[in-house]
């Protein structure tokens, strides 16, 4: 193991996303390995049993493998923006929780043994009203600067968004809307969405930011 953190990460996961948007704004430089989710390296395996990302592997040994873990660890270490000043754990719970729940139904409603995801779209709804009421009065869940909040949510909403864009468009969302798109076309997002090779034993090491 090397000196410099390993992110074990895969481009499109939201999960990975958040961790990845936390680092890359801390300023904290990882080796990041991108993953292949039907090819898993062995060196994953055995850093995580739940054989998901992202994982982080620090020097010391210790093993970060739930990603809001990730991203108070790094913003622990640098929070230039002070996202750490601004977590909303109850809609951060509903996001992960319910909202999440309700969105994998809708995105894949064959996996779940379902003709349509649509009762799942309507459930997922109340989530993205209670944002749109938080964003009536100020442009992010933080206030006037984006925080942990958002960007701990956001990519679950531009996932949820994308399965079905001119639905989301027509909905009464206007200050979600803005949100959404504000965060997803931002630098940082830009940054964080950078297309990596599959890492694989060998090779030589990739760092982020």
């Amino acid at each position: 193991m090397t000196d410099r953190p390993i992110l074990y990460s895969f481009r499109r996961c939201p999960y990975a996303m958040r961790a990845r948007m936390a680092i890359a704004v801390s300023g904290v430089h990882v080796e990041l390995r991108e993953v292949v989710l039907r090819d898993k390296p062995p060196e994953l395996r055995e850093a995580s049993p739940k054989e998901t990302v992202p994982v982080l592997a620090l020097s010391d040994g210790t093993v970060l493998q739930e990603s809001l873990d990730i991203m108070r660890w790094a913003l622990g270490r640098s929070d230039p923006e002070g996202w750490l000043e601004h977590i909303d754990k109850d809609l951060i719970v509903d996001n992960d929780g319910p909202f999440k729940h309700a969105l994998d139904r809708y995105k894949y409603p064959h996996r779940y043994g379902l003709a349509d995801g649509l009762a799942h779209r309507d459930s997922a709804g109340t989530h993205l009203e209670t944002l749109e009421n938080a964003l009536v009065s100020s442009p992010y869940l933080a206030g006037p600067r984006r925080g942990f909040t958002d960007i701990a949510t956001v990519p679950f909403v531009r996932q949820f968004a994308a399965t079905d864009a001119d639905w989301f468009a027509a909905q009464p969302w206007p200050a979600l809307q803005v949100w959404l798109e504000t965060l997803a076309t931002s630098r940082l997002f830009a940054q964080i969405m950078t297309r990596y090779p599959q890492w694989k034993h060998g090779d030589l090491p990739t760092y982020f930011p």
